[in-house]
């Protein structure tokens, strides 16, 4: 009885023994794991940062972008009411959410994610005016705020805006204004605080459009939370809106357009 006892215990130790280096190695491996997917995020991070660069350089406010597909959009066909959507990610990432948005409409996409007003003034002409719509919505200041591009003044950048603006209407183009919806932060800028300057900037926004009879959506006041943030349950990331982030903002642009319509 003694000895099996003893073979009792040490089939127990024995079992612990193996217990502990199966977590440990399962510790190491998920270690490895973590590491490998950091390298993973941080490789993906310095490529695309190496694409801005080489763009900012080749193609400043990304020109080519757009520009097959320009080629490849037809004139407007009698009775057409194509609207144009100009913005950043947030235009962008509009479409990739939810396409069915803008399938069957005559809503044409031309966001690009990260840019800033002064790079959308410069493609204006040629992702906006030359597509001919009856009207344009823009989207546009979140990323001046970031400082993607630089610091920048409230009021350069609402004054990029305003010409956008101005060179729509000179065109016969409906402008339809938005304002920046609302952030507490910025992922790819940390310790910097939007919430001050994106009140300053849609005030500006809001202001302009009354003064010049333009449309406005103030997607802010149906997106903030009690912190002046994106409410969580509409966003992905504190910046960006997820698919019921959209679809507060879906409704509230369609009454615009129809107003801007008519």
């Amino acid at each position: 009885m003694i000895l099996n006892f003893k073979k009792l215990k040490a089939g127990k130790l024995m079992v612990c023994l193996l217990l502990a280096f199966a977590t440990q190695a399962h510790a190491q491996q998920t270690d490895e794991q973590k590491k490998t997917e950091e390298q993973k995020k941080a490789e993906a991070w310095a490529n695309f940062q190496k694409m801005i660069e080489e763009r900012v350089h080749k193609d400043w406010p990304w020109l080519k972008r757009y520009e097959e597909d320009n080629a490849k959009l037809p004139a407007p066909a009698a009775g057409e009411k194509r609207v144009v959507f100009m913005g950043n990610s947030i235009t962008e990432g509009w479409i990739n959410t939810d396409p069915d948005f803008f399938k069957g409409k005559p809503y044409v996409n031309r966001g690009i994610g990260g840019q800033t007003t002064p790079q959308m003034l410069v493609r204006f002409r040629e992702d906006v005016i030359n597509l001919k719509p009856k009207v344009v919505v823009i989207l546009a200041g979140i990323n001046d705020i970031a400082e993607n591009t630089g610091p920048s003044k409230i009021e350069n950048v609402a004054g990029n805006i305003f010409s956008m603006a101005e060179l729509a209407k000179f065109a016969g183009i409906k402008v339809v204004l938005s304002s920046v919806i609302p952030a507490k932060g910025f992922p790819w800028h940390p310790g910097l605080d939007p919430r001050e300057p994106i009140m300053k900037l849609n005030t500006m926004l809001k202001e302009y459009a009354a003064k010049n009879h333009l449309g406005y959506i103030d997607y802010y006041s149906a997106m903030v939370g009690p912190e002046k943030e994106l409410r969580k349950e509409l966003c992905v990331d504190g910046v960006h809106p997820n698919m019921a982030g959209y679809k507060v903002m879906e409704p509230l642009a369609e009454i615009e357009i129809k107003k801007a319509l008519k």
